[in-house]
Protein backbone atom coordinates (compact mmCIF):
# COMPACT_ATOMS: atom_id res chain seq x y z
CA UNK A 1 0.00 0.00 0.00
CA UNK A 2 2.96 2.36 0.62
CA UNK A 3 4.90 1.35 -2.29
CA UNK A 4 1.08 2.71 -4.18
CA UNK A 5 1.16 6.03 -2.20
CA UNK A 6 4.82 6.76 -2.88
CA UNK A 7 4.00 6.00 -6.90
CA UNK A 8 0.85 8.00 -7.06
CA UNK A 9 2.83 11.41 -5.20
CA UNK A 10 5.92 10.46 -7.79
CA UNK A 11 3.08 10.79 -10.86
CA UNK A 12 1.24 14.08 -9.53
CA UNK A 13 4.64 15.44 -8.48
CA UNK A 14 5.55 14.71 -12.33
CA UNK A 15 2.35 17.00 -13.97
CA UNK A 16 3.05 19.61 -11.65
CA UNK A 17 6.35 19.79 -12.99
CA UNK A 18 5.47 19.44 -16.40
CA UNK A 19 2.89 22.31 -16.07
CA UNK A 20 5.09 24.59 -14.40
CA UNK A 21 8.73 23.93 -13.13
CA UNK A 22 10.08 26.31 -10.90
CA UNK A 23 13.82 25.29 -11.49
CA UNK A 24 13.58 25.73 -15.46
CA UNK A 25 10.99 28.50 -15.42
CA UNK A 26 9.13 26.39 -17.93
CA UNK A 27 5.29 26.01 -18.61
CA UNK A 28 4.27 22.40 -20.71
CA UNK A 29 7.65 21.92 -21.20
CA UNK A 30 8.61 25.34 -22.64
CA UNK A 31 10.45 28.87 -21.51
CA UNK A 32 8.73 31.93 -22.40
CA UNK A 33 11.21 32.48 -24.84
CA UNK A 34 9.95 29.55 -26.75
CA UNK A 35 6.39 30.51 -26.14
CA UNK A 36 6.79 33.97 -27.36
CA UNK A 37 8.31 32.65 -30.61
CA UNK A 38 5.92 30.36 -31.30
CA UNK A 39 3.04 32.71 -31.11
CA UNK A 40 4.39 35.43 -32.90
CA UNK A 41 4.94 33.08 -35.43
CA UNK A 42 1.26 32.15 -35.43
CA UNK A 43 0.37 36.00 -35.48
CA UNK A 44 2.57 36.82 -38.68
CA UNK A 45 1.48 33.35 -40.09
CA UNK A 46 -2.69 34.76 -39.92
CA UNK A 47 -2.07 37.83 -40.53
CA UNK A 48 -0.39 36.91 -43.74
CA UNK A 49 -3.78 34.73 -44.72
CA UNK A 50 -5.46 37.40 -43.44
CA UNK A 51 -4.21 39.62 -45.65
CA UNK A 52 -3.95 37.41 -48.98
CA UNK A 53 -7.90 36.71 -48.61
CA UNK A 54 -8.10 40.73 -48.18
CA UNK A 55 -6.32 41.64 -51.14
CA UNK A 56 -8.33 38.42 -53.28
CA UNK A 57 -11.61 39.73 -52.72
CA UNK A 58 -10.45 43.47 -53.10
CA UNK A 59 -9.07 41.67 -56.65
CA UNK A 60 -12.56 40.46 -57.40
CA UNK A 61 -14.83 43.35 -56.25
CA UNK A 62 -12.81 45.33 -58.77
CA UNK A 63 -13.60 43.11 -61.76
CA UNK A 64 -17.44 43.31 -60.87
CA UNK A 65 -19.53 46.17 -62.22
CA UNK A 66 -22.80 47.45 -59.75
CA UNK A 67 -24.99 47.28 -62.87
CA UNK A 68 -24.66 44.36 -64.55
CA UNK A 69 -22.62 40.55 -64.14
CA UNK A 70 -19.63 40.01 -64.76
CA UNK A 71 -19.85 36.34 -65.51
CA UNK A 72 -23.53 35.33 -66.90
CA UNK A 73 -24.65 31.69 -67.15
CA UNK A 74 -25.97 31.31 -70.55
CA UNK A 75 -29.44 30.35 -69.88
CA UNK A 76 -30.95 29.84 -73.50
CA UNK A 77 -34.70 30.19 -72.20
CA UNK A 78 -35.52 32.00 -68.84
CA UNK A 79 -38.07 30.24 -67.01
CA UNK A 80 -41.88 31.03 -66.10
CA UNK A 81 -44.09 31.38 -63.38
CA UNK A 82 -47.64 32.04 -61.97
CA UNK A 83 -50.16 34.16 -60.15
CA UNK A 84 -51.68 33.40 -58.03
CA UNK A 85 -49.49 31.51 -56.10
CA UNK A 86 -51.35 28.58 -55.30
CA UNK A 87 -49.83 25.39 -52.82
CA UNK A 88 -46.84 23.55 -54.75
CA UNK A 89 -48.34 25.50 -58.08
CA UNK A 90 -52.09 23.91 -57.15
CA UNK A 91 -54.62 25.72 -58.07
CA UNK A 92 -57.56 24.64 -56.40
CA UNK A 93 -61.39 26.09 -55.39
CA UNK A 94 -64.72 25.69 -54.50
CA UNK A 95 -67.19 28.58 -56.88
CA UNK A 96 -69.63 28.08 -53.69
CA UNK A 97 -67.08 28.49 -51.31
CA UNK A 98 -65.92 32.07 -50.87
CA UNK A 99 -62.79 31.53 -48.63
CA UNK A 100 -61.69 28.80 -51.15
CA UNK A 101 -60.38 31.47 -53.75
CA UNK A 102 -60.80 35.03 -51.32
CA UNK A 103 -57.12 34.12 -50.91
CA UNK A 104 -56.11 34.09 -54.95
CA UNK A 105 -57.84 37.29 -54.99
CA UNK A 106 -56.14 38.89 -52.35
CA UNK A 107 -53.08 37.66 -53.69
CA UNK A 108 -53.98 38.99 -57.27
CA UNK A 109 -54.94 42.42 -55.70
CA UNK A 110 -51.10 42.98 -54.13
CA UNK A 111 -49.63 41.64 -57.25
CA UNK A 112 -50.93 44.14 -59.59
CA UNK A 113 -51.38 47.09 -57.55
CA UNK A 114 -47.57 48.60 -59.17
CA UNK A 115 -49.29 47.80 -62.73
CA UNK A 116 -52.17 50.56 -62.06
CA UNK A 117 -52.28 52.81 -65.34
CA UNK A 118 -51.90 55.70 -62.45
CA UNK A 119 -48.43 54.61 -61.16
CA UNK A 120 -47.40 53.60 -64.66
CA UNK A 121 -47.94 57.00 -66.16
CA UNK A 122 -45.97 58.61 -63.63
CA UNK A 123 -43.09 56.22 -63.72
CA UNK A 124 -42.69 55.16 -66.88
CA UNK A 125 -42.94 56.00 -70.68
CA UNK A 126 -45.04 55.21 -73.03
CA UNK A 127 -43.03 53.23 -75.91
CA UNK A 128 -43.41 52.76 -79.63
CA UNK A 129 -44.54 48.75 -79.39
CA UNK A 130 -43.32 45.91 -81.40
CA UNK A 131 -39.94 47.26 -81.24
CA UNK A 132 -36.87 46.91 -78.54
CA UNK A 133 -36.24 49.72 -75.87
CA UNK A 134 -32.52 49.84 -76.48
CA UNK A 135 -30.94 52.46 -73.93
CA UNK A 136 -26.79 52.25 -74.49
CA UNK A 137 -24.49 53.58 -72.27
CA UNK A 138 -22.20 55.87 -74.00
CA UNK A 139 -18.47 55.12 -73.37
CA UNK A 140 -17.70 55.61 -69.84
CA UNK A 141 -20.54 57.08 -69.31
CA UNK A 142 -23.71 55.52 -68.06
CA UNK A 143 -26.72 56.11 -69.36
CA UNK A 144 -28.71 55.03 -65.38
CA UNK A 145 -31.40 55.35 -64.81
CA UNK A 146 -32.46 53.66 -67.60
CA UNK A 147 -36.17 54.21 -68.16
CA UNK A 148 -38.70 51.58 -68.58
CA UNK A 149 -41.83 51.15 -70.60
CA UNK A 150 -45.83 51.27 -69.44
CA UNK A 151 -47.53 47.85 -68.69
CA UNK A 152 -51.03 49.04 -67.32
CA UNK A 153 -53.37 46.63 -65.82
CA UNK A 154 -55.70 47.44 -67.67
CA UNK A 155 -54.06 45.58 -70.40
CA UNK A 156 -55.21 42.72 -68.95
CA UNK A 157 -58.73 43.34 -69.57
CA UNK A 158 -61.16 40.50 -67.83
CA UNK A 159 -58.37 39.81 -65.94
CA UNK A 160 -57.27 43.41 -64.50
CA UNK A 161 -59.27 42.76 -61.84
CA UNK A 162 -61.00 45.80 -62.67
CA UNK A 163 -63.88 45.31 -64.89
CA UNK A 164 -64.29 42.07 -62.59
CA UNK A 165 -62.81 42.17 -59.28
CA UNK A 166 -63.24 38.70 -58.72
CA UNK A 167 -61.02 37.58 -61.57
CA UNK A 168 -63.51 34.73 -62.80
CA UNK A 169 -63.28 32.94 -59.74
CA UNK A 170 -66.64 33.40 -58.74
CA UNK A 171 -67.92 31.82 -61.98
CA UNK A 172 -65.58 28.97 -62.31
CA UNK A 173 -63.78 31.08 -65.00
CA UNK A 174 -60.44 31.83 -63.05
CA UNK A 175 -57.68 34.05 -64.97
CA UNK A 176 -54.03 32.86 -64.17
CA UNK A 177 -51.44 35.21 -64.55
CA UNK A 178 -48.16 34.30 -66.72
CA UNK A 179 -44.22 35.94 -66.11
CA UNK A 180 -41.31 35.08 -67.77
CA UNK A 181 -38.19 35.45 -65.45
CA UNK A 182 -36.37 38.38 -65.39
CA UNK A 183 -32.47 38.06 -67.80
CA UNK A 184 -30.62 40.93 -68.25
CA UNK A 185 -30.10 41.87 -71.84
CA UNK A 186 -31.72 39.13 -72.94
CA UNK A 187 -33.39 39.65 -76.28
CA UNK A 188 -36.33 37.38 -76.66
CA UNK A 189 -37.67 37.99 -80.69
CA UNK A 190 -36.39 38.84 -83.71
CA UNK A 191 -37.59 40.67 -86.55
CA UNK A 192 -40.32 42.38 -85.01
CA UNK A 193 -42.49 38.90 -84.12
CA UNK A 194 -42.69 39.13 -80.31
CA UNK A 195 -42.88 36.44 -78.31
CA UNK A 196 -46.05 34.85 -76.75
CA UNK A 197 -47.52 32.29 -74.29
CA UNK A 198 -50.03 28.97 -75.49
CA UNK A 199 -51.34 27.03 -72.84
CA UNK A 200 -52.95 23.79 -73.56
CA UNK A 201 -53.72 20.62 -71.24
CA UNK A 202 -51.98 17.25 -70.91
CA UNK A 203 -52.33 14.49 -72.79
CA UNK A 204 -54.74 12.89 -70.67
CA UNK A 205 -56.60 16.19 -69.71
CA UNK A 206 -57.25 17.64 -73.40
CA UNK A 207 -60.87 17.24 -73.47
CA UNK A 208 -61.10 18.74 -69.57
CA UNK A 209 -59.68 22.41 -70.00
CA UNK A 210 -62.16 24.01 -72.84
CA UNK A 211 -61.45 27.30 -74.61
CA UNK A 212 -59.18 29.80 -73.61
CA UNK A 213 -58.90 34.08 -73.56
CA UNK A 214 -55.46 35.32 -74.04
CA UNK A 215 -54.78 39.04 -72.49
CA UNK A 216 -53.38 41.31 -73.66
CA UNK A 217 -54.18 39.57 -77.10
CA UNK A 218 -52.36 36.60 -78.43
CA UNK A 219 -50.53 36.46 -75.34
CA UNK A 220 -47.44 38.39 -76.66
CA UNK A 221 -44.98 39.68 -74.41
CA UNK A 222 -44.12 42.79 -76.14
CA UNK A 223 -40.73 43.73 -77.42
CA UNK A 224 -40.76 46.94 -76.14
CA UNK A 225 -40.24 45.88 -72.65
CA UNK A 226 -36.85 44.62 -73.28
CA UNK A 227 -34.07 44.35 -73.52
CA UNK A 228 -34.11 43.91 -69.41
CA UNK A 229 -31.13 46.05 -67.48
CA UNK A 230 -30.85 45.08 -64.42
CA UNK A 231 -32.92 46.22 -60.84
CA UNK A 232 -30.35 48.73 -60.25
CA UNK A 233 -29.89 49.74 -63.55
CA UNK A 234 -33.51 49.76 -64.40
CA UNK A 235 -35.26 50.90 -61.23
CA UNK A 236 -38.97 51.14 -62.17
CA UNK A 237 -39.14 48.07 -64.79
CA UNK A 238 -42.47 47.00 -65.13
CA UNK A 239 -42.49 43.00 -65.79
CA UNK A 240 -44.74 42.36 -68.76
CA UNK A 241 -47.59 39.75 -68.05
CA UNK A 242 -49.89 37.60 -69.98
CA UNK A 243 -53.14 36.16 -67.87
CA UNK A 244 -55.24 33.21 -69.41
CA UNK A 245 -58.79 33.12 -68.45
CA UNK A 246 -60.22 29.61 -68.52
CA UNK A 247 -63.85 29.96 -69.80
CA UNK A 248 -65.52 26.24 -69.70
CA UNK A 249 -63.16 24.28 -67.29
CA UNK A 250 -64.45 20.73 -66.63
CA UNK A 251 -65.38 20.87 -62.62
CA UNK A 252 -64.74 18.59 -59.89
CA UNK A 253 -61.76 17.08 -61.76
CA UNK A 254 -57.83 17.67 -61.64
CA UNK A 255 -56.73 19.17 -64.79
CA UNK A 256 -52.86 19.00 -65.48
CA UNK A 257 -52.06 22.52 -67.29
CA UNK A 258 -48.82 23.49 -69.14
CA UNK A 259 -47.72 27.06 -70.67
CA UNK A 260 -45.06 27.60 -72.91
CA UNK A 261 -43.26 30.62 -74.58
CA UNK A 262 -43.04 30.31 -78.29
CA UNK A 263 -40.91 32.47 -80.18
CA UNK A 264 -37.91 32.60 -82.99
CA UNK A 265 -34.93 32.66 -80.53
CA UNK A 266 -36.03 31.29 -77.63
CA UNK A 267 -36.13 27.43 -77.05
CA UNK A 268 -38.63 25.49 -74.88
CA UNK A 269 -37.04 22.88 -72.67
CA UNK A 270 -33.31 21.60 -73.08
CA UNK A 271 -31.08 18.98 -71.31
CA UNK A 272 -29.96 21.28 -68.84
CA UNK A 273 -33.48 22.18 -67.79
CA UNK A 274 -36.54 20.53 -69.38
CA UNK A 275 -38.84 23.40 -68.47
CA UNK A 276 -37.23 26.11 -69.54
CA UNK A 277 -39.41 28.12 -71.30
CA UNK A 278 -42.68 26.59 -69.49
CA UNK A 279 -44.73 26.26 -66.84
CA UNK A 280 -47.00 23.31 -65.51
CA UNK A 281 -49.54 23.51 -62.66
CA UNK A 282 -52.97 21.82 -61.41
CA UNK A 283 -55.83 23.43 -61.43
CA UNK A 284 -59.08 22.25 -60.25
CA UNK A 285 -62.64 23.55 -60.01
CA UNK A 286 -64.95 22.44 -57.75
CA UNK A 287 -68.72 23.65 -58.00
CA UNK A 288 -69.46 22.87 -54.60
Amino acid sequence: MSGTKEEDRKGSSEWREFFWNPRTHELLGRTASSWGLILLFYLVFYLFLAGMFILTMYIMLLTLDDYKPTWQDRLATPGMMIRPKGDQLEITFSVSETESWDGFIQNLNTFLSSYNDSYQVQTNDNCPPDQYFIQEDSGEVRNNPKRSCQFNRTMLEDCSGITDRFYGYNRGQPCILIKLNRVIGMLPGKDGQSPYVTCGAKREDSDKIGPLAYFPPNGTFNLMYYPYYGKKAQVNYTQPLVAVKFLNASLNTDINVECKINSNTLATGNERDKFAGRVSFKLRINDK
